[in-house]
C-alpha cells in the first residue's frame, strides 16, 4: 500500500467515524452509546497516525511516550489537587479510570500535540518554499524557528481546548465548579503543550505527516458542530 492510499484511507475512516458520531449524537436515540464509546474512536485515531506515520523510530515512540505520561501525569495532578486546570472532575464517559483519571487521556494529549506540531511544521516548510520561490532569503535561525512553532502550535493547541469545552461538559467528558471553565485552565494548556512542543521540535522523526492536519480539522469541526447544536 502507497503512503497516499494510505493516506485517503485514514482521512476516509476518521471523517466516517466523526460524522456518524455527530450525527449519532445530535439526531438519533443512540446518543449515549456513541458518548460512552468515545474512547474507542480515540484509539482508533492513534492507530490511523501510527498507519501514515512514515518511518516510525525509537523517537517517535519516546515522543509519543512522553506525551501519554505528561498529559496523564497533569492531569491527575490537576483533577486530584487542582494546582492545574482549575477545579474538575471527569465523568464516566471516557473508559477506565486510575485515580479519578480516564487512562486513554494521555492518548488524547499526543494526538492534539501531534497534530498541532505537524500543522505548524508544515506551514514552516510552506513559508520557506515561497521565500525561496519569490528569491528571497530565509534569515531565520534555527533557535526562532523553533520558538516560532512552539508559540503557533500551542495556541492552536489552546484554542482547540477553547473549541470542545463546552461540548466535552454537554458529554459529561469532565465538568467544572460552576460549569465554568476557568482562564487558568488556558494558560496552563498554553505552557504544558509548548513542553510537549520543545520535546517535537528537538526529537528527529518525521513530521510531514498529512493525515494529521485532516484529522485536526475533523476534530475541530466534530466539536463545532457539537458546539453549535448540543
Amino acid at each position: 500500500m502507497t503512503s497516499i492510499q494510505k493516506q485517503n484511507i485514514a482521512v476516509g475512516i476518521a471523517f466516517t467515524f466523526h460524522f456518524c458520531g455527530a450525527i449519532g449524537i445530535l439526531f438519533s436515540p443512540y446518543k449515549d452509546w456513541f458518548i460512552n464509546n468515545t474512547f474507542l474512536n480515540l484509539l482508533l485515531m492513534v492507530g490511523l497516525i501510527l498507519l501514515t506515520q512514515e518511518n516510525i523510530n525509537k523517537w517517535f515512540c519516546l515522543f509519543m511516550v512522553t506525551c501519554f505520561c505528561v498529559g496523564f501525569l497533569v492531569e491527575f495532578i490537576g483533577v486530584n489537587t487542582h494546582i492545574l486546570f482549575g477545579n474538575y472532575v471527569y465523568g464516566n464517559s471516557m473508559g477506565i479510570k486510575f485515580k479519578s483519571v480516564p487512562i486513554i487521556i494521555g492518548l488524547q494529549w499526543f494526538v492534539v500535540i501531534y497534530c498541532c506540531g505537524v500543522i505548524m511544521n508544515f506551514v514552516s516548510h510552506w513559508a520557506k518554499r515561497k521565500l525561496k520561490e519569490y528569491g528571497e532569503e530565509d534569515k531565520t535561525t534555527k533557535k526562532a524557528g523553533s520558538i516560532s512553532l512552539m508559540i503557533d502550535a500551542s495556541l492552536l493547541a489552546t484554542l482547540f481546548d477553547y473549541i470542545i469545552e463546552p461540548a466535552a461538559q454537554k458529554l459529561g467528558y469532565w465538568k467544572w465548579e460552576n460549569s465554568t471553565v476557568p482562564f487558568f485552565n488556558y494558560t496552563c494548556w498554553f505552557f504544558i503543550s509548548a513542553g510537549l512542543l520543545i520535546i517535537f521540535d528537538r526529537l528527529k522523526f518525521n513530521k510531514l505527516n498529512k493525515f494529521a492536519i485532516h484529522l485536526f480539522i475533523i476534530q475541530m469541526l466534530f466539536f463545532t458542530a457539537l458546539r453549535m447544536y448540543l
